[in-house]
């Protein structure tokens, strides 16, 4: 599967992003550069970690062995709750680039608001630097609510690029993307599949055997349609090469609204107001 198959998301600031990228969480650090490799080679160009994954190491393992040149790729990494503040963050930003083994990052996120710590709009302002310093070529957040997104921005001089968000179609999070909308910012789906929580829905068995797909595939689809970035995971081979195999059919406007009426606010992680 070529690598041009994948469209990209133009970003707030210009920077485009693959619509569709690699996510490597719960992924052991041993195995993530074997893993990381297998979805380059299988035509992904965007890769998703976190420091608290624990396998930056690994991804920056398989990033120097890659022939794929470094402007090709699009790397994306989090800073984790317990290293926000102003001084902290570029402290952890300066790991993760030792680790990642790189000299500038595509997207950096803070992870989550922790919104009783109350840390995360000094956390925005060294990112902020970063990204004045070009060490970053576009900066975000990740599970942000509406009200951490307004406060954030009214105290700030960049808007987030990137939201990150829980999104499949058991939990379609529509007030946090509304809020993305109105802001500029890009809405990115962490979970996609909710975990293959959704797959064995009549609904999208129904829609895989009509479309002759798989059950992910038109969960993934369904994500791309809306407009949405999207990055699943997997460390099975196959199914990498299946996750990417996604834009060679449609879905139509029937078939998205079936999936649609699948919503029940299902969460496969925390809620981002209580997660401190």
């Amino acid at each position: 599967m070529a690598d041009h198959t994948v469209p990209t998301v133009k970003l707030n600031n210009g920077v485009e992003i693959p619509q569709l990228g690699f996510g490597v969480f719960k992924v052991p650090d041993d195995v993530t550069t074997s893993v990381v490799l297998e979805a380059i080679g299988a035509g992904y160009r965007s890769i998703d970690t976190a420091a608290v994954y624990g396998n930056e190491a690994g991804v920056g393992r398989a990033l120097a062995q890659t022939e794929v040149p470094r402007e090709d790729l699009f790397i994306t990494s989090k800073l984790w709750n317990d290293d926000q503040g102003y001084e902290s963050a570029f402290k952890a930003f300066d790991l993760t680039m030792e680790k990642l083994g790189l000299d500038y990052l595509d997207l950096y996120l803070i992870h989550w608001p922790t919104p009783e710590r109350g840390l995360y709009e000094q956390t925005w302002r060294a990112l902020e630097e970063l990204y004045a310093q070009k060490r970053v070529r576009a900066i975000g957040v990740s599970n942000f609510q509406p009200a951490h997104l307004d406060r954030l921005i009214a105290g700030s001089n960049v808007v987030p690029a990137v939201n990150q968000i829980e999104i499949h179609p058991a939990l379609q999070n529509r007030e946090a993307i509304a809020a993305n909308v109105k802001h500029g910012i890009a809405t990115e789906a962490w979970s996609p599949l909710a975990k293959g929580e959704v797959l064995a829905e009549p609904i999208i068995l129904d829609l895989a055997a009509r479309h002759g797909k798989s059950p992910a595939q038109i969960v993934l689809r369904w994500h791309l349609q809306a407009g949405r970035i999207v990055i699943p995971k997997s460390v099975t081979p196959s199914r990498i090469a299946e996750n990417i195999d996604v834009f060679d059919f449609e879905l139509t406007d029937a078939d998205l609204k079936q999936i649609d009426s699948l919503e029940r606010d299902y969460r496969t992680g925390p809620h981002p107001d209580r997660f401190n």
